[in-house]
């Protein structure tokens, strides 16, 4: 394997950048993300825990089930890497030093639950149930339970077992946590106490049998930056229903007698805004919906739809319809007709 060395390859545009293999950039676990890792150790050792998961660069954020090891994106080991990672899909998982330590905190949680089996025990299952159940395509996050810690986006400790566990870790691990009162009167603080019961138990152990290396996931970084990319936007990607037309149809207008705006130009002034408002109640990312209103534009235009000189009501009507296709994909997996 060719390494190219960093002067090489910061010096290239990103088009060219894109045919370089992740492997062949000479990344190093050091710099903002090698201290965030710091940190992680420090909080797992002011618990009295022996075990730190071993830190690897992968292509993201991953935990390898069985193994006590933690996969950290490579963006984030480079601020070159990390623009082209906003330019491509407009944000950057964990690129901020308070996500870091979320995502960390959290992955470490799988990691104790695999390298301890953890989810073997009764007590672990009365708590979170199996952590054999099929992951879902799709989960319907329930906003206001009060069963589930609050720690990632989405409402994410209601995906799985094994992701109400290390969301309930995390919330535990956090220094300066008070989770005790923050929790207080939720059934979600009964599983705080069981992590604490637990993690005090196996202070100072290390675990039976290790694997701290998954060799499975060297393989993820062999491929070129382009085709990361490519992999990452197709797993966002849906294809829209047949019935979007007539929504965009209801929308927008083609029969303003005083002219009117080509909808593309009105997406494209308010696209900032309407990204915002709609990632803010959904949590979607904002590749996906900037995607989205790509669609919505070309298949306006096509239509040779326009939009009135009544920016603000169809402003919100653009956000409202954009958020209710998405909230009907994450609860349904298809999107659906919103009326």
């Amino acid at each position: 394997m060719v390494m190219i060395s960093q002067l090489e390859w910061q010096s290239l545009s990103d088009e060219d950048l894109l045919d370089i293999r992740v492997s062949e950039l000479g990344l190093k676990m050091e710099g903002k993300v090698a201290a965030c890792i710091k940190q992680l150790y420090a909080d797992l050792k002011g618990k009295g825990l022996s075990l730190m998961p071993r830190c690897h660069i992968g292509d993201e954020w991953f935990c390898p089930e069985g193994c006590a090891a933690i996969f950290i994106p490579f963006y984030l080991f480079d601020d070159r890497l990390r623009k082209l990672e906003r330019k491509m899909l407009m944000e950057v998982e964990g690129g901020t030093r308070e996500e870091c330590m979320k995502l960390l905190r959290h992955e470490a949680g799988h990691a104790y639950s695999y390298a301890y089996k953890l989810q073997r025990r009764k007590k672990w299952q009365k708590h979170f149930g199996l952590a054999s159940r099929d992951y879902p395509e799709t989960y319907r996050p329930r906003r206001y339970s009060k069963s589930y810690v609050i720690h990632l986006d989405d409402w994410y400790a209601q995906m799985h077992p094994d992701e109400d566990w290390a969301e309930t870790f995390a919330v535990w691990l956090t220094p300066k946590s008070d989770w005790r009162n923050e929790y207080a009167g939720w059934p979600a603080l009964r599983k705080l106490e069981y992590v604490d019961e637990l993690m005090g138990s196996l202070a100072g152990k290390e675990p039976a049998e290790l694997e701290s290396y998954c060799h499975s996931k060297e393989g993820s970084l062999r491929i070129k930056l382009k085709t990361y990319f490519r992999r990452k936007q197709k797993a966002f990607a849906e294809s829209f229903p047949d019935f979007y037309d007539e929504d965009l149809k209801t929308l927008f207008r083609s029969d303003f007698s005083d002219g009117g705006t080509p909808v593309g130009v009105f997406i494209l002034r308010n696209r900032k805004q309407v990204i915002n408002a709609v990632n803010q109640w959904t949590r979607e990312p904002k590749y996906r919906i900037n995607e989205l209103l790509e669609d919505f534009s070309v298949r306006a235009d096509e239509l040779n739809l326009l939009s009135s000189r009544d920016n603000s009501e169809l402003l919100a009507g653009l956000v409202s319809y954009t958020t209710s296709l998405i909230m009907n994909q994450r609860l349904t997996g298809h999107y659906k007709h919103s009326r």
